[in-house]
C-alpha cells in the first residue's frame, strides 16, 4: 500500500509540472554564446574547463517555438543538491516591449529521468510545490529575470525552476528588483557591440544558505550579479558592474552598493574557499 501511494503521489506531481525544453550537457559549448569570449566561469570543485562534476549540471536553456526549432536562450549551472542554480548566463541585448507572461513554471526532466515504468519523484531539482505554504517568508526569484528579455519568447522560456531560487519576497520586491532594473539601465547606456546595438554579457548566481525550502530547496544567503560589455563611448575599453546582496527580509537603511568585478570575484571566492574567475581576462578583450 505505501508503495502505491508513494507512486500515486508521484504521477501527481509529474501531472503538476510543465516539462522544459532545455538540455543537460557535459559541457557548455552549444550555448557557449551566452559567456564572455564564449568562455564559462571558473569555479574550482565546481566548474572547471572541460570536466564534469556530478553534483552540477550544466544546462543549455531552450524552448519549444511554433516551428519546433531548438532556440538556446541562455545557461544556467544547476546544484541538484541544493536544488537551486549556481548561476545564470544570458547575453543583454535590450528589454523587447512585452509585458510579463503568465505561464505554468517549467522543470527540467533530464534532470530526473523515468526509471523503468516508474516516475521518480524529483530528486534532484525544485519543483512547483516546494514553494507552497512555506515558513519562510520567500517566493520564486529569477536569476534572468524577465524583464531583461529581447522577446516574449526569451521571456518565457526564463520561467523554468532551474532559474529560480527562494528569494525573500521584500528582497525580491525591493533592492533586488532595483538592482535588476538599474543594471538595465546601465547596459542600455553604456553597452554595444560593432554595429552600436545594446551588447553585454551577464551572469547571476546564488550562494547556498543554511535553511532549507520544504526540507528541500536550500534558501540562499546571498544574491549576486555582474555584467560585462564594452563601453559605447569608448570602442576599445570594456567595462563591468557588479552588485550583491543578503537575501533576507527588506531594509532600506542598507542599500545595495556598486562594486567592481574584482570585489565580487574576491567575495565569492571567500565564499568558495577558491579562487574565482567570472568573466575570461577580468573583462578584457584580447586584441
Amino acid at each position: 500500500m505505501r508503495l502505491f501511494i508513494v507512486s500515486v503521489v508521484a504521477v501527481l506531481l509529474a501531472l503538476s509540472c510543465r516539462f522544459g525544453m532545455s538540455e543537460v550537457v557535459s559541457k557548455f559549448d552549444t550555448c557557449r554564446k551566452f559567456f564572455f569570449e564564449g568562455q564559462p566561469p571558473v569555479i574550482p570543485d565546481i566548474l572547471n574547463p572541460n570536466s564534469e562534476h556530478v553534483r552540477y549540471k550544466k544546462i543549455c536553456q531552450t524552448y519549444s517555438s511554433q516551428k519546433n526549432d531548438k532556440i538556446y536562450t541562455f545557461a544556467t549551472l544547476y546544484d541538484t543538491e541544493s536544488r537551486i542554480p549556481v548561476f545564470s548566463a544570458y547575453k543583454y541585448t535590450g528589454k523587447g516591449n512585452f509585458t510579463r507572461p503568465e505561464i505554468p513554471w517549467m522543470i527540467e526532466p533530464q534532470l530526473d529521468p523515468p526509471d523503468g515504468n516508474m516516475i521518480v519523484p524529483y530528486r534532484n531539482q525544485a519543483i512547483d510545490e516546494d514553494y507552497f505554504k512555506n515558513n519562510y517568508q520567500v517566493n520564486r526569484g529569477h536569476l534572468f529575470p524577465s524583464g531583461h528579455a529581447a522577446d516574449e519568447f526569451t521571456a518565457e522560456s526564463t520561467f523554468t525552476l532551474t532559474n529560480i531560487v527562494p528569494q525573500n519576497i521584500s528582497f525580491n520586491a525591493g533592492s533586488w528588483n532595483r538592482i535588476e532594473n538599474k543594471t538595465r539601465d546601465s547596459m542600455n547606456t553604456d553597452c554595444s557591440d560593432d554595429n552600436g546595438n545594446i551588447s553585454a554579457f551577464v551572469l547571476t548566481g546564488a550562494i547556498p544558505g543554511k535553511n532549507r525550502l520544504n526540507n528541500r530547496v536550500n534558501i540562499p544567503s546571498y544574491m549576486w550579479t555582474t555584467f560585462c560589455c564594452r563601453y559605447n563611448s569608448r570602442k576599445i575599453t570594456w567595462v563591468s558592474q557588479a552588485y550583491w546582496g543578503i537575501n533576507k527580509e527588506e531594509n532600506e537603511d542598507e542599500p545595495i552598493r556598486q562594486k567592481s568585478l574584482q570585489e565580487l570575484q574576491k567575495f565569492l571566492s571567500e565564499k568558495y574557499k577558491y579562487n574565482v574567475q567570472l568573466f575570461k581576462n577580468n573583462c578584457k578583450k584580447q586584441k
